[in-house]
């Protein structure tokens, strides 16, 4: 693995996590299967402890300006493993091919989501 690039990913992905709330999936998957070689569920499954700690950070630093909704986020935190146990089985059993699509469709989906509500508002 070239340490540099790795280094140019965090960087990026925590800056765009701090910046946008975004970074986790939607830049670390991409990234790592393009400029470090994992495959789809090794960057997905490495990309979800990079998120951890993202989050952490990130959290802690938007709580200190009052913007952390912690009720909202306790509720989808404590229903969000099952969700997670459940892809990380079909992650496991669903072709390579088949996870880059679905990632692509929805950070397209995603994407087209932000951009509608970025016109809107």
């Amino acid at each position: 693995m070239n340490e540099f690039i790795a280094v140019l990913i965090c960087l990026f992905g925590g800056l765009t996590g701090g910046l946008v709330g975004v970074g986790g999936g939607v830049l670390f998957v991409p990234a790592l299967t393009i400029f470090i070689g994992l495959t789809q569920v090794e960057a997905e499954s490495t990309s979800l402890l990079m998120i951890v700690i993202v989050a952490i950070v990130g959290a802690y630093r938007q709580n200190g300006y009052g913007n952390v909704r912690v009720r909202e986020a306790m509720i989808i935190g404590a229903l969000s493993p099952l969700g997670v146990w459940i892809g990380v089985t079909a992650a496991n059993h669903i072709s390579e091919r088949a996870l880059q699509l679905s990632f692509a469709a929805l950070a397209l989906f995603m994407a087209a989501q932000l951009i509608r509500r970025a016109r809107t508002a």
